[in-house]
């Protein structure tokens, strides 16, 4: 069956460093016709500039604090039947558009989700929620491999997150897109609840994978820590007038604010946050509850435009042999040159280093193009099981390929390096 062809826009404001790391992991991805759009600061334009492949990027230059506004001008450049959207903090995996959008195969299915891994590679910082209409989220439980198309009770729909999303760009268009009252919150979660009210279907697909690795930005630290909560409140005032009754409204406002506070309590008993930070988070959660009321939602939304330009093809790197690399700690800089060796040749590469050791396993993408893995050889990856568990190099570097390699592909070749 011949592959859709996907769009994969990605939305960078002040985050160079970020941007880059995560356009290195798109130029890696496994699929046969994607194209990749960036909208992006004068500080993200400038690092599509010095890429080998900018010829192969669309870029729009945008400088605004308004996520929706930006996803919708990438999605006037989008030529492809599936629109995918990935945070410029997040790295993909291999195989994610190839997981992502096998569910559109269906054409009941407007929109699909995967699954996030957090800053240490393994454990799931997103899996698969609901969402109503008063804002109240559960998970659905869903695992792997999927796809799934979940059945909800009334009132209930998909949440979808942004840094992990596709939607087929014909009904995303016809809803007029991202509404921009939500200037970053809540605007995925809005387009949620419109896809639900037009009888769309919705997939959660597990094996599509990305890394968010939680960037700093105005609104929070590199810790989470926030920093500014104004456009929360007021994405929240404009989620509420919009898709829940006027009856529920303040009891909503006054649990989801409650929800924040003790948000800002938590980041107080780390350390990040003083007691007068924390009221001045506060302050300005309510100032933008009182804000919100100016922007009403979905007041000047429109059906977005067709394509402004055609299909991009992409290069990325479908039907690459996969290489993985293993060795021990102190061989990290033998192992790390070797593995970018491999990268520039196009293979995809991952390298595995293990101590003597316990210690928990982390596992990032690293900018020289590979994927890192590193920790001790009796330690845990995945955050479950018997803390210490005795094995042989061969068999945990076995087992650790086994577990990624439906999200990243099936190895090619395995070398060792050995003293």
């Amino acid at each position: 069956m011949t592959a859709l062809p996907v769009s994969v826009v990605i939305v960078s404001r002040g985050r160079p460093a970020a941007l880059d790391l995560c356009l290195t992991g798109v130029a890696q991805l496994d699929h046969p016709a994607f194209e990749v759009v960036v909208v992006a600061c004068p500080a993200g334009a400038a690092v599509v500039a010095a890429r080998a492949d900018r010829s192969h990027i669309k870029l729009v230059q945008f400088d605004e604090a308004n996520i929706s506004a930006a996803r919708n001008l990438g999605i006037t450049q989008a030529a492809g039947e599936i629109v995918a959207f990935l945070d410029d903090d997040a790295v993909p995996e291999p195989l994610w558009l190839h997981h992502l959008c096998a569910p559109f195969t269906d054409p009941r299915v407007a929109a699909c989700g995967g699954f996030v891994r957090g800053r240490n590679g393994i454990s799931f910082q997103w899996r698969a929620r609901s969402v109503t209409r008063d804002l109240r989220e559960r998970d659905l439980g869903l695992d792997a491999p999927g796809p799934h198309l979940p059945e909800l009770p009334p009132g209930e729909t998909v949440k979808l997150q942004g840094t992990n999303m596709a939607h087929r760009r014909a009904p995303l268009a016809a809803l007029g897109g991202f509404d921009s009252a939500f200037r970053f919150y809540l605007d995925e979660t809005d387009l949620d609840l419109r896809h639900a009210a037009a009888g769309h279907l919705v997939a959660v697909a597990p094996l599509a994978e990305v890394h968010h690795g939680y960037a700093a930005s105005p609104r929070r630290g590199a810790d989470r820590t926030p920093r500014d909560l104004t456009e929360i409140g007021a994405s929240i005032r404009c989620f509420l007038e919009r898709h829940c009754p006027q009856a529920e409204r303040r009891a909503a406002w006054v649990r989801l604010r409650e929800a924040q506070r003790a948000r800002l309590l938590r980041c107080m008993q780390r350390g990040p946050l003083g007691a007068d930070d924390a009221a001045r988070l506060l302050r300005g959660l309510d100032r933008g509850w009182q804000d919100g009321a100016q922007r009403p939602a979905g007041s000047a939304m429109t059906p977005l435009s067709a394509p402004v330009a055609p299909f991009l093809p992409y290069p990325g790197r479908h039907a690459a042999k996969r290489i993985a690399l293993a060795g021990r700690a102190a061989q990290r800089r033998a192992l790390r040159m070797q593995a970018k060796q491999y990268a520039e040749e196009q293979h995809i590469v991952t390298v595995y280093r293990f101590s003597r050791t316990a210690i928990f396993h982390q596992l990032r993408f690293h900018p020289g193009g590979f994927w890192e893995q590193a920790g001790g050889l009796f330690g845990r990856s995945e955050r479950t099981g018997k803390i210490l568990r005795f094995q042989s190099f061969a068999s945990r570097t076995s087992k650790e390929i086994s577990r990624t390699e439906k999200v990243r592909g099936s190895i090619g070749s395995l070398l060792f390096h050995r003293r």
